[in-house]
């Protein structure tokens, strides 16, 4: 354990953090800093090919998955990002057993389009129930591709 409830553990094959959220009204902006540094990391040290594209992307799909962990399950809440290959994977664990379900596309609707957005700009999606709650996790390619996903 690192400083900040933070587990790390970097290796060559698949670079991962963990990190322990509160709920509290900064986890939010915390996770998505945690985001950036551990992408930064991943290229810098490990040479990966991390575009401006994913690290957008990762910090878009991580405030949308912690913050319905805050809004649905209120409690402490986990971050975990692994490079596995060309993607990474972000997975937020949190108490609530309840599986999230995607709506119906409505422009009317104001607000809880969080898991349409994070479907949509994922290349993977999973929502399972683990022993104490569930976990939400994304895929997100690392590098552009050719034909501009």
């Amino acid at each position: 354990m690192l400083g900040d409830g933070i587990a790390a553990r970097i290796d060559e094959q698949h670079p991962r953090i963990s990190v322990d959220l509160d709920g509290d009204g900064t986890c939010i902006a915390h996770a998505r800093h945690r985001a950036v540094d551990f992408l930064l990391q991943a290229r810098t040290a490990h040479g990966l090919p991390v575009s401006q594209r994913a690290t957008d992307v990762t910090q878009l799909v991580v405030s949308e998955l912690v913050t319905n962990a805050g809004k649905y399950a209120p409690g402490p809440a986990r971050l975990d990002l692994r490079i596995d290959g060309d993607m990474i994977e972000v997975s937020v664990w949190d108490s609530d057993p309840v599986l999230p379900v995607a709506r119906a596309a409505d422009a009317g609707r104001v607000g809880q389009h969080g898991l349409e957005i994070v479907m949509a700009v994922s290349q993977g999606f999973q929502a399972e129930r683990v022993q104490t709650g569930k976990r939400i996790t994304a895929r997100i390619t690392l590098a552009d591709d050719v034909g501009g996903r």
